[in-house]
């Protein structure tokens, strides 16, 4: 939190002065040093958002004619600040306390209510300072990690990570000293293959050394064999590692001898673009990492303009590859003549340029755009004495101190850019925007009635299918359907994005019964083609309660010719608890169909096997937290074994989820889990297409 003997930069909408320098005197009563301003317009908050830094905002609800509450927040959203607001209201009302706090205020109290508003100050500042210092910390952490990664990939000596006798990782070094091209090739290769036959036991009995993660480094004199068969005698140095989150040894290859084909030097990385001369994109990414981590410990923002060319693939068509390269050097050097000093200019990608500046303002780079825009749009390009036009969309993304991650932020610049060609007039692009936190959030509880009715009515839904394997590897086709929504950009979204915490809940039963018909279809078709497969589908609450849902079912499955067998419906445990009756003549119903029952997010609640006293399910998965504890705790890898053995006596099939890697199977194995699923498996998509038998 803010610290005591520091002072607290304060907006403050009022239209009582008195009233204004009151609240000032309350905090400085209270020990804090308070330097406010007292907003008096639009302009002047727009004037002290740009150039000011705040740690903390007062509104007086209804007070102000000048402008309202509403619109300051929403200007706070839209120039995308972390500045916490407290609405100080005349009386307490819940549905304006949630009205303001959907729209970003932190908190609302009554004017009257001094000593509730301190506190609540106290919180708000505290909470403020622990999110800088975290932003801060991650940009660090990033920063380091990138030089980590660097210093790794540019290293002289050969390096490598081994997880499981598998190579995870290999710098250029490695690939060059036993002669690969390609790091997907070293991949494939188990380290014992990349070492003669001779030295190979010797491997097997040096790598048991580092199973334990605090073993010392020990050295190994051996022959490593290249990839055109030749050996060569090497110092195998090992030592325990961790590569992307997970425990692995590394090693690292130092020839006896001298020789300079081996001691052959790193290629150096290059920070330029060739064609262009103009920095490269990993060296933009490198220098958006440390400008946010500027911004963070000096306050002082930046922006950064992600420079689309427009119809570029239509241009290079109609002057060739050469004509093309010509175009682009023109093309940079229009560029350089207006970026500053003080600007990084870089080259993407084929068709795009960024510029990065720090500190500056979003109103400088609009300024520098423009001049780029326009220059651009002037001006003649000459391929071979034709003469070719050119535009450019410029998208521009404020590096403020609440800027996500440099991939995230380079993400809204290009976002921005993007929606340039969907502005009134510029269908072919040649223009600017500015992105906008308000326009990119998730759409509201009144609009996402309206936008699922729309995406049902228009074919905007997508079913993806994750496979569940029997880890006793019986053959058997399981697979769990997701669901996910397409934007106005034909992108997916999932319904984490789309719903509301709450969910509509006038929606849920329609988006249920859609889901239910059409994987009945997915299933029908794949069932034809003589897969034996069953399906898990997820369904709430409100279907739970439809008593004519179930005969709807039966009719679906009778036209579609599907076994009941085939459908295992899946209930969250939230829901199965709250539900209890509804739930239990469900399933019976269910049953009467052959269909089955599986219980989700299993042992979050405080008695969860009460509920499987009165719901008859065949299937329990897991809450996937179990998941990342059991990868951390002992203790919690015999809570689940535990849970797991008393579902069994109980006759339940075991789901676990979100298995992310090969290091928690063999846990998973000898808890006596049935069933598995995650990424490690395969991502959701839209076929049912994963082989299994593989695990035979």
């Amino acid at each position: 939190m803010a610290k005591t003997n520091e002072t607290i930069h304060l907006l403050i909408l009022d239209s009582s002065q008195n009233d204004a320098e009151g609240l000032v005197s309350l905090l400085r009563n209270a020990g804090r040093a308070t330097r406010a301003h007292r907003i008096t317009s639009e302009a002047d908050l727009l004037e002290a958002l740009s150039h000011g830094s705040w740690e903390l905002m007062l509104l007086r609800d209804g007070q102000s004619e000048e402008m309202s509450v509403d619109q300051v927040l929403g200007q706070v959203k839209r120039l995308d600040k972390d500045i916490p607001a407290i609405i100080l209201t005349e009386e307490f009302s819940r549905e304006r306390t949630v009205e303001l706090m959907s729209l970003g205020a932190r908190d609302a109290v009554p004017f009257l209510f001094q000593d509730l508003l301190l506190l609540t100050i106290k919180r708000e500042l505290s909470a403020l300072e622990e999110r800088r210092r975290r932003r801060l910390l991650d940009a660090h952490l990033r920063e380091s990690e990138q030089r980590c990664q660097l210093l790794l990939e540019s290293s002289k000596d050969p390096i490598a990570y081994i997880n499981d006798g598998m190579h995870i990782f290999a710098n250029q070094s490695y690939l060059d000293f036993l002669g690969y091209e390609d790091v997907d090739e070293i991949m494939c290769i188990p380290v014992l293959d990349t070492l003669a036959s001779d030295s190979q036991d010797q491997l097997k009995e040096f790598m048991r050394h580092f199973s334990d993660p605090t073993a010392p480094p020990r050295s190994l004199d051996c022959t490593a064999r290249r990839s055109d068969d030749n050996e060569l005698e090497v110092v195998l140095q090992g030592s325990p590692a961790t590569y992307d989150g997970e425990l692995c040894t590394q090693i690292l290859l130092r020839p006896k001898n001298n020789d300079a084909e081996l001691a052959e030097k790193l290629k150096q990385i290059s920070s330029q673009d060739i064609l262009t001369g103009l920095f490269n994109r990993h060296y933009l990414m490198d220098q958006l990492v440390a400008c946010i981590a500027r911004v963070l410990e000096s306050g002082q923002a930046g922006a950064l303009a992600y420079i689309a060319v427009d119809n570029f693939v239509q241009t290079k068509g109609q002057v060739g590859i050469a004509g093309t390269d010509l175009m682009l050097g023109d093309l940079a050097n229009i560029l350089r003549q207006h970026a500053g000093e003080e600007m990084t200019l870089a080259r993407l990608s084929d068709d795009a340029f960024s510029l990065l500046c720090q500190p500056c303002s979003q109103e400088r780079m609009l300024e520098v755009c423009e001049r780029v825009r326009q220059s651009i749009a002037d001006h003649l390009f000459d391929v071979s004495g034709r003469t070719v036009q050119m535009t450019v969309s410029i998208g521009i993304a404020p590096v403020t101190d609440n800027a996500p991650k440099a991939q995230d932020l380079m993400g809204r610049a290009h976002n921005a850019s993007a929606e340039v060609r969907k502005l009134e007039g510029h269908a072919d692009g040649n223009g600017i925007l500015v992105y906008n936190p308000i326009t990119q959030e998730a759409l509201g509880a009144e609009d996402t009635v309206e936008t699922i009715q729309y995406a049902l009515d228009n074919d905007q839904f997508r079913l993806l299918f994750q496979p569940i394997i029997n880890l006793r590897g019986d053959g058997e086709e399981h697979y769990e359907s997701f669901l996910r929504m397409l934007d106005k950009n034909q992108n997916e979204v999932s319904p984490y994005d789309f719903l509301p915490p709450g969910g509509p809940a006038e929606m849920a039963a329609k988006i249920d019964r859609w889901v239910v018909s059409q994987t009945i279809k997915h299933l029908s078709s794949h069932r034809s083609q003589g897969h034996d497969t069953r399906l898990f589908l997820n369904i709430t609450a409100e279907t739970i309660q439809d008593r004519t849902f179930v005969s709807w079912l039966s009719t679906a499955l009778k036209d579609a010719r599907l076994p009941g067998d085939s459908l295992i419906f899946q209930i969250a445990e939230t829901d199965a608890g709250a539900y209890l009756k509804q739930v239990r003549e469900f399933t019976k119903a269910l049953s009467e169909l052959h269909c089955k029952l599986s219980i989700s997010h299993f042992g979050n609640a405080l008695n969860p096997f009460n509920t499987l006293k009165h719901v008859a399910a065949d299937y329990v998965k897991l809450d996937g937290s179990f998941t990342e504890e059991i990868q951390k705790s002992d203790d919690a890898k015999e809570r689940v074994k535990e849970m797991v053995q008393a579902l069994q006596n109980m006759g339940k099939l075991t789901v676990v989820p979100l298995v992310e890697n090969a290091t928690v199977l063999s846990t998973l194995w000898q808890a006596g889990v049935n069933y598995i699923q995650g990424y490690y498996l395969q991502a959701p998509v839209p076929e049912m297409n994963y082989d299994f038998g593989e695990g035979d």
